[in-house]
C-alpha cells in the first residue's frame, strides 16, 4: 500500500523566496548611501565659549558690525534700523574698503531661520568672508538676575 498523497510528492511549496527582496534592498541601500552626501549642506561655524566671570565687554561701532534680527521683524546694523530691501547696498558700502571683512549676527528667538539665512547670503554676496553670532542677552532671554 503505497501513499499517493505524501510529503515527497511533486505538490505546491509554501516557501518563500527572500533572495529577489535582499537584491532590491540592498539596491536602495546603495542608493541612498551615494545621495545622501550630495543633498547635505554645511554652514561653517564658530561658536564661542561662554564665560561667565568676566564682564562683557561693550562692542565699538567703529571696527564691529552688527546685524540684529529684531522681534518685530526689522533688521538693524550697528542699532541703525535698515529696510531689509537695502541690506545689500549697505553691506557694499561698509565692506568695500575694509580689509578685514568680519559680521556679527544677533538675532532675536522669535525669528525664523530663513530669516538668518537670508541676511547670510546677503552677506555673503557683499563679500562678508566671517559670520559670527553674538549670544543672546541674560535679560532678554529670561536669564536675568533677579532681586
Amino acid at each position: 500500500m503505497a501513499m499517493g498523497s505524501g510529503g515527497s510528492g511533486t505538490g505546491l511549496s509554501a516557501d518563500i523566496n527572500v533572495t529577489p527582496m535582499i537584491d532590491v534592498l540592498l539596491v536602495l541601500l546603495i542608493i541612498f548611501m551615494i545621495t545622501l552626501p550630495l543633498s547635505r549642506r554645511a554652514f561653517d561655524v564658530q561658536v564661542p565659549a561662554e564665560q561667565r566671570q568676566q564682564p562683557r565687554r561693550q562692542q565699538q561701532a567703529s571696527d564691529q558690525i552688527v546685524l540684529e534680527l529684531r522681534a518685530d521683524g526689522s533688521y538693524a546694523i550697528n542699532t541703525q534700523p535698515v529696510a531689509f530691501e537695502t541690506l545689500d547696498a549697505k553691506f557694499h558700502e561698509l565692506y568695500d574698503q575694509r580689509p578685514a571683512k568680519l559680521l556679527f549676527i544677533k538675532a532675536a528667538p522669535n525669528r525664523k531661520y530663513g530669516d538668518i539665512v537670508r541676511a547670510m547670503d546677503i552677506a555673503r554676496g557683499a563679500g562678508v568672508q566671517v559670520i559670527g553670532f553674538t549670544p543672546p542677552d541674560q535679560a532678554a532671554a529670561g536669564g536675568g538676575a533677579t532681586r
